[in-house]
């Protein structure tokens, strides 16, 4: 078997890659060692009081300075370099009149640095085939600012260049009064973006169950005052504070030699110097009972949080001091029984909730948050206005588990799961991409513990198995209830449902154990369960025709269904399923149109054969399989990741689901409560009323795509829904792809016995097949309205565009024209106006149908300007047609794109998703040999007459959501657009229209 990348450098499409540059080796030069490199007998920084095993693939290293790196060769994706910079300072490190600036700085790092004028970061990462916003990027959480940089497409040049830099952004951003006003107004729109009932919620709850603690009132994001009073003397204090060698942790992994990673690191990094003396962090504080509180039920704040729009949501936390740890084996055998013992009650409480509970889901978790406290958190989401019941429920089944041990079957069947998903983590071990290899390393600094390589992980968990019995789990699961204090948050769309007191009451009382949601010993094997029908026959199979990968085999069944198959070795232990079956939306009658959203929740869990819900858990125990369930367009799909010896019976369950469906009517009336809960959640801002009703107003109105309203889903029956989708099971052509790691004949002789088996399909009625969405057709922009923050809107402006496979070239070309669209929007609405904060713009091509196609742009904004938004899209789109884009602008664009294909290309998800529908349109071979030219090589000419296809042709659709009460602004005037953006008017006419 050939590994995919060996195989891929054979094909037409990525001949490109085989120009990657190969890795710098050490023995290629005769240099000294980094002279911080930690090697021999001494402790590497991360493992300094642990006695867990080193990862050897990493070198770590720590300069005089203070600052301390790893780095490691990693190959995935070819030629790409993960860096990431942790300074240890996050929110919880302001000071009161500094709340946001840890994230105001990570927004000035790249605003302007030593090496970076004015708003250079964005282009010039882009110039070096970086994709902001996924290759670069940054986060702030309370405790740490992270920056990241996935350098695709590797030279020696590029990767000195990375370096400096980031250095000069770390080292020396430049913290003008300038910047700090041009960055404030993005921040706050970020900030208004992410505002509105879900942050008014958890404000909220960070101030009742970490009261007294800095954690409390520290969002990262900061608040107006804070952020509108910020001055460059001001964050240069802060930088001056935090941004310091002894605060800094680098790790880079990637195609390349790791002794040059660490000379790389040092060489910018090893002479920075802190200013002034080190300041320690603050403390963070502890959780405290109040005075008086009873030792034995030591309850705390209680918090009542009244939203409207929002869904029930109770939640209570068993809190303990948080407390460094020495990262031993001993502490991470103890970390391993705490997961086993919540995995049993989360089964009992699932199990509850499944057979009828009183809530739609409960669950419990031990977390150690931002170094302030230990944990156990216990939230569930009442059905209806009595939380009462559900609460006394749920601490029932804990009750239960803190009373009694549980049984040796219940923790076996947990200890299967957590052994699986260890095999499969060192399976994969070798397919691990850099970028999360390196994230793992900053997690591990940020929760002051070491790092182990998965076969350590699998060795201690395997080595523990004498510990896993009933009186050890039954210890733990004792002291995962045991804390300091007890406090808890209540959300309701009603304050008349509960008060502090009334919480208090109800945790005060004593409830009874109830070992009623125990679950007995009970054994189901694939090998009892009955046979789909008759085994088929394979009437033909052969390669699929990729010259250069001639092992992707096309196999037909007696029956017409069809499979693609390619066994390969490049990603160990990994198998890809993919099943495309049916008409997708198109087959559904619009009268049954509730019924596809609850499809989409409700039909895996409603079973199939002799297994529910319940025996399909129980039956994939201990086995890497899912069951993924989705509607396309023009087709249905199961998705699963397995592996090997889990991948026939995988086939099995997408086999069995089409051929012997089940109704069971627990999973659907399930589905319906959670619909209804979350409906009115959907109104509480632009964003949510965006995923709503956008895709409903995209296609016409067209009622298939609407999401159903409380009325319309407690209208549905079980019988309803088995009358719409047992005929659609059994509808249209199926298409398997297996990719992966696996027996070639064995999965042969597995689709033989179960897609072959299955009856032969009913086709797709002519009616159905040749359905294309309409698009919408407005003279004015659509209103919607918002039950969220007044300061808060959002704006779509629409393109139609095209589908189908005749015309897919053109659609790469128009992925290029999009990505110009969005640079330009990023650059007007967010870096000139501040105006939002994160403006997209989208190309959506079905390539299943004949049409349907659209090209969107959307963006996060005030109310008064949208307006704006509208004029400044409408501008651009003009201007893309009549002017064409300048050579360094377009290779901002494909450049990036063409470093994403290449990478992308090194996985068997890539080329499943290429090939799927190729056995029953060749057409989709052909295409694929131009894909990479298509998305990375165009000219401005081409640009300029795509732009005039679709932004000049049609009239654009525009959609406004805006907040309750108010107004759209009718006035587009374009100098209104250039007063808020500081541009001169520009001719709005676009040339031959």
């Amino acid at each position: 078997m050939k590994s995919i990348f060996r195989a891929a450098c054979a094909v037409t499409l990525l001949a490109s890659t085989a120009l990657l540059p190969a890795p710098m080796l050490a023995q290629d030069r005769q240099e000294a060692l980094p002279s911080g490199l930690q090697t021999g007998d001494e402790t590497p920084w991360i493992y300094r009081g642990s006695d867990v095993p080193r990862d050897k693939d990493w070198l770590f290293g720590e300069l005089d300075n203070g600052l301390r790196y790893a780095v490691r060769h990693n190959g995935v994706p070819p030629g790409q370099v993960s860096i990431r910079i942790r300074i240890d300072a996050g929110s919880l490190h302001e000071m009161d009149s500094e709340q946001g600036f840890a994230h105001l700085m990570e927004h000035l790092s790249f605003r302007e640095s030593k090496y970076l004028g004015p708003a250079q970061a964005i282009p010039t990462w882009q110039r070096l085939g970086a994709t902001f916003g996924s290759d670069t990027n940054a986060e702030t959480s309370p405790t740490h600012t992270v920056y990241k940089l996935d350098l695709p497409g590797i030279t020696p040049a590029s990767l000195e260049e990375s370096f400096k830099l980031l250095s000069g952004m770390m080292r020396e951003p430049v913290l003008s009064q300038a910047n700090v006003d041009t960055e404030v107004p993005i921040v706050l729109a970020e900030k208004r973006e992410r505002g509105g009932a879900g942050e008014r919620v958890e404000l909220k709850t960070r101030q009742t169950l970490f009261a007294g603690q800095r954690l409390a009132n520290r969002l990262p994001i900061g608040t107006e005052e804070t952020l509108n009073a910020a001055t460059g003397k001001a964050l240069q204090a802060f930088h001056d504070r935090w941004y310091r060698p002894e605060n800094t942790v680098i790790v880079v992994a990637g195609d390349t030699d790791p002794m040059e990673l660490a000379r790389l690191v040092e060489k910018y990094f090893g002479d920075w110097k802190g200013k002034g003396k080190r300041v320690e962090a603050p403390d963070f504080g502890d959780p405290v009972a109040p005075a008086g509180a009873d030792p034995e039920n030591p309850l705390g704040e209680m918090g009542v949080v009244v939203e409207p729009d929002m869904p029930r949501a109770f939640t209570y936390a068993v809190m303990r001091p948080w407390r460094p740890v020495n990262d031993t084996i001993v502490y991470n055998e103890g970390l391993l029984l705490d997961a086993v013992s919540q995995a049993i009650v989360n089964r009992r409480l699932r199990s509850r909730a499944r057979a009828g509970g009183s809530y739609l889901e409960a669950q419990v978790y031990q977390d150690d948050v931002s170094r302030s406290t230990d944990a156990t958190f216990v939230t569930f989401y009442p059905l209806s206005e009595d939380w009462q019941t559900p609460l006394s429920d749920v601490r029932a089944i804990i009750a239960d588990a803190i009373a009694q041990p549980p049984t040796q079957e219940e923790i076996d069947r947990e200890v299967a799961e957590f052994d699986i998903a260890f095999v499969s983590e060192l399976e994969q071990k070798s397919v691990l991409a850099g970028s999360k290899l390196a994230d793992q390393i900053v997690q591990a600094v940020d929760i002051r513990e070491a790092v182990a390589a998965p076969e350590t992980v699998l060795q201690v968990f395997r080595g523990m198995k004498g510990r896993l019995n009933p009186s050890e789990i039954h210890e733990r699961t004792k002291m995962l209830f045991d804390g300091a204090v007890i406090r808890s948050v209540y959300v309701t769309p009603d304050a008349n449902e509960a008060t502090a007191d009334t919480l208090r009451l109800a945790l005060d009382q004593d409830v009874g154990a109830d070992g009623s949601a125990r679950l007995a010993a009970q054994t189901i094997s694939f090998d009892d369960l009955p046979p789909v029908g008759e085994p088929g026959t394979i009437v033909s199979e052969g390669s699929l025709g990729l010259t250069g990968l001639e092992e992707i085999e096309r196999i037909e069944l007696g029956n017409g269904i069809k499979a693609i198959l390619w066994p390969n070795d490049a990603e160990p232990g990994r198998v890809t399923v993919r099943v495309r079956f049916g008409a997708g939306y198109r087959a559904f009658d619009p009268k049954d149109a509730p019924y596809v959203a609850l499809g989409e929740m409700a039909l895996v869990g409603a079973g199939l054969g002799e297994l529910g819900q319940e025996e399909l858990d129980r039956i994939t125990t201990g086995r890497k399989m899912g069951f993924d369930f989705a509607i396309e367009d023009a087709a249905f799909t199961f998705n699963a990741q397995t592996r090997s010896a889990d991948v026939s019976d995988q086939l099995y369950l997408f086999a069995a689901k089409l051929g012997m469906p089940r109704w069971d009517e627990n999973p659907i009336t399930r589905a319906k409560a959670a619909a209804n809960l979350a409906y009115d959640a959907m109104a509480s801002s632009p964003g949510a009323v965006l995923n709503r009703d956008l895709d409903f107003l995209l296609n016409d109105n067209d009622p298939r795509f609407a999401t159903p309203t409380p009325a319309e889903m407690n209208a549905t029956t079980v019988a309803g829904f088995r009358r719409v989708w047992e005929p659609l099971l059994k509808q249209g052509p199926v298409e398997v792809s297996v990719f992966g790691e696996f027996d070639r004949n064995e999965v042969v002789e597995t689709l033989r016995r179960t897609f072959g088996a299955l009856p032969e399909r009913t086709p797709i009625p002519a009616s159905v097949a040749g359905w294309v969405p309409d698009f919408p057709d407005t003279d004015a922009p659509e209103v919607l309205n918002h039950r969220g923050d007044p300061n808060q809107a959002a704006a779509v402006i629409a393109w139609p565009s095209g589908g189908g496979i005749e015309e897919l070239r053109e659609s790469r070309q128009l992925e290029i024209l999009t990505q110009l669209f969005n640079n330009r929007l990023m650059e007007a609405m967010r870096e000139k106006a501040g105006a939002s904060y994160a403006p997209q713009v989208v190309s959506e091509w079905p390539k299943d149908l004949a049409g349907g196609g659209r090209i969107l742009a959307f963006a996060q904004l005030k109310p008064e300007d949208v307006p704006v938004f509208f004029a400044e899209a409408e501008r651009i789109a003009v201007d893309l047609a009549n002017t064409p884009a300048d050579s360094d602008e377009l290779a901002r664009v494909t450049e990036p794109l063409r470093q994403l294909i290449s990478r992308a290309s090194t996985g068997n998800v890539f080329w499943l998703y290429q090939l799927e529908g190729a056995t029953y349109d060749p057409r989709r071979i052909a295409l694929l040999r131009t894909l990479l030219g298509d998305y990375s090589r165009t000219t401005p000419e081409a640009m300029q007459a795509l732009a005039k296809r679709y932004f000049a042709a049609h009239k654009p659709w525009q959609l406004a959501i805006i907040p309750e009460g108010q107004s759209l602004a009718t006035s587009t005037d374009q100098s209104v657009a250039a007063a808020k953006l500081g541009t001169a008017t520009r001719e709005t006419t676009v040339s031959g229209r």
